[in-house]
């Protein structure tokens, strides 16, 4: 098999807020659109997000939802303060193997940033 490019599609219940979510809080920019989804740049892959999922009040567990979404940045300080400045909650964790800052989307899908 010869990949040419991967993706991760998310289904949201809530597709507008999710989509506002990752564009305008963590600050994906948009490659594609139609009516029920968008496809988000994510690194060298893609993010789409799409309608037609089941949203949590709060954080999903791993039952509900296995999968973490991560993003591993170059500058962990700044995006950290980037996305605080944006309104998002960032809970910090360290660890011997490095840091991660932890949020939960508007459907209570767990997102982590890397060092």
């Amino acid at each position: 098999m010869q990949l040419r490019e991967s993706g991760i599609i998310l289904f949201c219940e809530h597709y507008e807020q999710a989509l506002k979510f990752y564009t305008e809080k963590i600050g994906l920019q948009i490659r594609g659109q139609k009516s029920d989804l968008a496809v988000l740049d994510f690194g060298g892959s893609y993010l789409m997000i799409e309608d037609n999922g089941i949203a949590s009040a709060s954080p999903k567990t791993r039952e509900q939802n296995p999968i973490v979404i991560r993003f591993n940045v170059d500058d962990f300080e700044n995006t950290i303060l980037e996305i605080k400045n944006r309104g998002v909650e960032v809970d910090v964790h360290s660890f011997n193997w490095g840091k991660i800052g932890v949020i939960i989307d508007p459907e209570g899908n767990r997102i982590e940033i890397k060092d």
